[in-house]
Protein backbone atom coordinates (compact mmCIF):
# COMPACT_ATOMS: atom_id res chain seq x y z
CA UNK A 1 0.00 0.00 0.00
CA UNK A 2 1.37 3.10 -0.72
CA UNK A 3 1.09 5.96 1.33
CA UNK A 4 1.00 9.79 0.70
CA UNK A 5 4.50 10.66 -0.10
CA UNK A 6 4.39 7.37 -2.84
CA UNK A 7 6.60 5.56 -0.30
CA UNK A 8 5.69 1.96 0.02
CA UNK A 9 5.02 0.23 3.71
CA UNK A 10 5.96 -3.60 4.16
CA UNK A 11 4.14 -5.05 6.51
CA UNK A 12 5.93 -8.32 8.02
CA UNK A 13 3.90 -10.28 9.79
CA UNK A 14 5.56 -12.71 13.27
CA UNK A 15 5.32 -15.71 10.94
CA UNK A 16 7.07 -14.36 7.89
CA UNK A 17 9.44 -13.13 10.01
CA UNK A 18 10.62 -15.90 11.23
CA UNK A 19 11.95 -17.34 8.07
CA UNK A 20 12.47 -20.57 6.68
CA UNK A 21 16.02 -22.06 6.53
CA UNK A 22 16.99 -23.30 3.12
CA UNK A 23 20.23 -25.24 1.73
CA UNK A 24 19.34 -25.88 -1.93
CA UNK A 25 18.02 -24.07 -4.73
CA UNK A 26 17.09 -25.01 -7.66
CA UNK A 27 16.34 -22.15 -10.08
CA UNK A 28 13.86 -22.89 -13.68
CA UNK A 29 12.84 -20.27 -16.21
CA UNK A 30 10.20 -20.39 -18.59
CA UNK A 31 10.38 -17.15 -21.18
CA UNK A 32 8.14 -15.58 -18.71
CA UNK A 33 9.52 -16.46 -15.26
CA UNK A 34 11.83 -17.87 -12.86
CA UNK A 35 10.58 -20.25 -10.27
CA UNK A 36 12.99 -20.71 -7.34
CA UNK A 37 12.30 -23.47 -5.64
CA UNK A 38 13.94 -23.21 -1.73
CA UNK A 39 14.63 -26.79 -0.15
CA UNK A 40 16.35 -28.38 2.97
CA UNK A 41 18.10 -31.69 2.99
CA UNK A 42 18.85 -33.01 6.05
CA UNK A 43 21.50 -35.51 6.71
CA UNK A 44 20.38 -39.27 6.18
CA UNK A 45 16.63 -38.43 5.35
CA UNK A 46 17.00 -39.29 1.41
CA UNK A 47 13.58 -37.06 0.57
CA UNK A 48 13.99 -33.31 0.48
CA UNK A 49 10.77 -31.25 0.78
CA UNK A 50 10.42 -27.94 -1.31
CA UNK A 51 10.22 -25.65 1.45
CA UNK A 52 9.16 -22.52 -0.56
CA UNK A 53 9.04 -21.43 -4.04
CA UNK A 54 8.71 -18.10 -5.15
CA UNK A 55 7.99 -17.03 -9.11
CA UNK A 56 9.47 -13.81 -10.34
CA UNK A 57 9.20 -12.16 -13.79
CA UNK A 58 12.42 -12.05 -15.53
CA UNK A 59 13.28 -8.48 -15.03
CA UNK A 60 12.52 -9.31 -11.31
CA UNK A 61 14.82 -11.87 -10.87
CA UNK A 62 17.75 -9.83 -12.65
CA UNK A 63 17.15 -7.25 -10.10
CA UNK A 64 17.20 -9.57 -7.26
CA UNK A 65 20.59 -10.76 -8.57
CA UNK A 66 22.16 -7.58 -8.80
CA UNK A 67 20.85 -7.22 -5.07
CA UNK A 68 22.50 -10.10 -3.91
CA UNK A 69 25.38 -9.08 -5.48
CA UNK A 70 25.60 -5.37 -3.73
CA UNK A 71 24.46 -7.41 -0.47
CA UNK A 72 27.48 -10.25 -0.62
CA UNK A 73 29.50 -7.17 -1.76
CA UNK A 74 29.02 -5.26 1.74
CA UNK A 75 29.12 -8.48 3.44
CA UNK A 76 32.76 -9.53 2.47
CA UNK A 77 33.72 -6.16 3.14
CA UNK A 78 32.55 -6.09 6.50
CA UNK A 79 32.61 -9.75 7.73
CA UNK A 80 35.12 -11.44 4.83
CA UNK A 81 34.97 -13.31 1.97
CA UNK A 82 32.79 -16.16 1.58
CA UNK A 83 33.97 -19.80 1.42
CA UNK A 84 32.31 -22.09 -0.39
CA UNK A 85 33.18 -25.49 0.26
CA UNK A 86 31.70 -29.07 -1.37
CA UNK A 87 28.81 -29.74 -0.10
CA UNK A 88 27.59 -33.18 0.88
CA UNK A 89 26.68 -35.65 -1.62
CA UNK A 90 28.32 -33.33 -4.04
CA UNK A 91 24.85 -31.74 -4.44
CA UNK A 92 25.84 -27.80 -5.17
CA UNK A 93 23.72 -25.24 -2.96
CA UNK A 94 22.15 -23.96 -6.01
CA UNK A 95 21.62 -26.14 -8.96
CA UNK A 96 21.05 -25.34 -12.71
CA UNK A 97 17.50 -26.42 -14.30
CA UNK A 98 17.56 -29.96 -14.96
CA UNK A 99 19.25 -30.41 -11.17
CA UNK A 100 22.79 -30.87 -13.17
CA UNK A 101 25.74 -29.10 -11.55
Amino acid sequence: MMNEKNQLQIELSAEVAEGIYSNLAVITHSSSEFVVDFIRIMPGIPKAPVKSRIVLTPEHAKRLMFALQENIIKYEKQFGNIRITEPENNIPPFMPPGGEA
